[in-house]
């Protein structure tokens, strides 16, 4: 499992959507997840318009995306 903190992220791009696009279907692939946390309300707002969070779970604390 990754766990990606995005606590410190002010903003989220289009390239940055893909690349997390991407490295879940790397994930999924290898037989992993992909965990993202801690994310700032600006993008939570892009993530959650593009889809992302329905194929990415999505957690409020880091400790909690740790969790098996």
């Amino acid at each position: 499992m990754t766990v990606i903190d995005l606590g410190a992220v002010p903003f989220m791009d289009s390239s940055a959507i893909s690349v997390l696009a991407a490295a879940r279907r790397n994930a999924s692939a290898a037989g992993g997840r992909l965990r993202m946390a801690v994310l700032t309300e600006p993008v939570e707002r892009v993530i959650a318009v593009v889809g992302l969070d329905t194929i990415i779970d999505c957690y409020p604390t880091l400790v909690e995306a740790l969790k098996p």
